[in-house]
């Protein structure tokens, strides 16, 4: 199963086998091809072995999976890194700071990928004409934002274009051809470019190939200034293209007058005037689109699927504009989205939704895809749901961890997980499986779990505390053991975590770490962002000074709390060693 070798993988990157980590995450990609971890944890693998390339296929296909989750990026910033690709190293952290802004692993990934930056470039290059309009992200926030050119960034090879003039703004030159460009450019300077050319069979009105304009004649001596010529005669209008243009007139009449009744909630009003507007002019889809939202409101969702289907299809006949044709599938999927809560088939309107997208990326289709998708995942855990399997499960596992088959645990605890997503005893017995595998994270967040549906769960305090022992942070395990003791004060687990915690903290302190294990420590502790913030710290470095060629002020010091607190911090990370 995939979280068996999802396990397997992470015990293997765990004791540095990454080799190893690869062929099992790879297996359980090949599982669970959906799973956005299982490619983020094996682009931490190819890194960690220094196959950049690997690691950044990995992050993309992460970001792509799972576009909401942060430690996608962190993890394709980390991949453009490692090839020196710091400009989208740098895009790549922002972004997951978007997401999450107080990620100290994308803050610290940041300040390192613009550190590099600020190194790799060379002499400045002279300065662009049109300013700092192709540089950094914003450019791309730009273009996304303005209507004329988000449909773009869709199309690979202009986002190639686009890609190779922000690295070289000279290179506009070579595109200046290509009208997107030119719209493009026109956005990210503000003004108005025309980009359109009169095409062959363009209509041009005939006065313009006859004759120019006085003010546009050269100048001339004024006795010999020509007489104006007389302007052309209005040419008629044929009788059936007049009407054609009245019908047209009378449509939009009627749109606005249904238009006006839908604002009033008069919904048969307004159906009968968008009716009337499709009778005078089937060639604006709006009128079916339109007539579609009222039966939609009207919760007629059988009329508003049958009309959203002939605007499609009169849609694709006429080649109207691609948002007309994402507005009505995504009103034929909101409709079909209704229907299902009570015929319980949401993949239809998923299918649909995902169509409208191809068509157009637009929020509110993409939000209403989130709900459906989430309203069938919670209806199949209904479906699924059963506390007695659930119990047989978490049984299974529980003879399978006496017998030290812990990959095997997992399976049924992961299987009681999905029967009963509440019992927190299955996630604590499943964390204690992770730690027994070395796959700590997985089992830290097991243990949370756990206490996050009951904080009453003394085992909950014991896994939880076990986990941050084995993972060195011994500050941490040690608040998490005493915690638990307000609930349970005579618990002999809790209690021999916290002598096991006081004793490693106190090793710091006493200077008896081995070099390898204050080595380790300092290590672990510089990794630390609360350690990093006291070392930067002017006040504490002054502090740190101080104790070292000042010992009247070192007195001062430690009668205050807090600077003791922070010194502590220092001495059981390493940092600081008392003599």
């Amino acid at each position: 199963m995939a979280d068996e070798a999802k396990a397997k993988g992470n015990a293997a990157f765990s004791a540095g086998n990454f080799t190893d980590a690869i062929n099992h995450f790879t297996e359980a990609i090949n599982l669970a091809p959906t799973n956005h971890v299982l490619y983020s944890n094996r682009s931490a693998a190819y890194a960690s072995l220094g196959k950049y390339s690997d690691a950044l296929s990995d992050a993309q296909k992460t970001v792509d999976l799972k576009s909401d989750w942060a430690k996608g990026y962190s993890r394709l910033g980390a991949a453009h890194s490692g090839l020196h690709h710091y400009d989208d190293a740098v895009s790549a952290y922002k972004k997951g700071l978007e997401i999450d802004p107080n990620n100290e692993g994308l803050k610290s990934g940041l300040a390192d990928a613009q550190s590099a930056q600020a190194r790799s470039r060379g002499p400045a290059a002279p300065p662009s004409p049109f300013g700092d309009a192709f540089s950094g992200p914003e450019m791309w926030t730009k273009l996304t934002a303005d209507a004329s050119t988000r449909g773009y960034l869709q199309q690979p090879d202009f986002v190639n274009m686009m890609k190779d003039i922000q690295k070289n703004p000279s290179n506009l030159n070579l595109y200046l051809k290509d009208q997107r460009v030119m719209q493009a450019l026109g956005v990210l300077l503000g003004v108005k470019l025309s980009t359109r050319m009169p095409e062959e069979d363009d209509e041009m009105p005939e006065a313009s190939t006859e004759r120019k304009r006085p003010a546009e004649t050269e100048h001339v001596k004024e006795e010999k200034r020509p007489e104006p010529e007389p302007e052309p005669e209005p040419m008629e209008v044929p009788e059936e293209e007049k009407e054609i243009k009245e019908k047209k007139a009378k449509a939009q009449k009627e749109k606005e007058a249904g238009n006006a009744a839908y604002k009033k909630k008069d919904f048969e009003t307004a159906i009968q005037h968008y009716t009337k507007a499709i009778e005078l002019d089937d060639g604006d889809i709006s009128f079916i689109t339109n007539r579609a939202a009222v039966y939609l409101e009207m919760g007629k969702y059988e009329e508003c699927i049958k009309d959203c289907d002939t605007a499609v299809e009169r849609g694709r006949e006429l080649r109207s504009d691609y948002k007309m044709i994402a507005r009505a599938l995504t009103r034929k999927g909101t409709a079909l989205a209704k229907l299902a809560k009570s015929s319980k088939d949401f993949e239809v309107a998923i299918e649909v939704f995902q169509k409208a997208l191809t068509e157009h990326r637009n929020p509110d289709t993409l939000k209403k895809l989130n709900e459906a998708e989430k309203a069938k995942k919670e209806l199949e855990q209904q479906e699924y749901f059963s506390p007695q399997i659930a119990d047989e499960e978490r049984e299974k596992g529980n003879q399978f961890f006496k017998e030290m088959k812990y990959p095997e645990a997992v399976k049924h605890y992961t299987e009681s997980i999905k029967r009963n997503p509440n019992d927190p005893k299955a996630y604590s017995n499943r964390a204690a499986c992770y730690t027994k595998l070395a796959a700590l994270p997985e089992g830290l967040k097991d243990a949370e779990k756990c206490i996050e549906l009951d904080p009453t769960f003394v085992k909950g305090y014991t896994r939880k505390g076990a986990v941050q022992f084995f993972m060195k942070e011994y500050e941490k395990a040690l608040k998490t053991y005493q915690e638990g003791l307000k609930l349970d004060p005579q618990n002999q687990e809790l209690l021999d975590g916290v002598k096991r915690c006081v004793e490693q903290i106190n090793k710091a302190g006493r200077g008896d770490l081995t070099p390898e294990e204050l080595k380790e420590r300092q290590a672990k502790g510089m990794q630390d962002p609360e350690i990093q913030n006291i070392l930067t710290d002017p006040v504490m470095r002054q502090v740190l000074s101080d104790f070292q060629e000042n010992p009247k002020a070192a007195q001062d010091h430690m009668k205050n709390p807090l600077v003791m607190d922070k010194i502590q911090k220092l001495i059981n990370a390493g940092i600081v060693q008392v003599r």
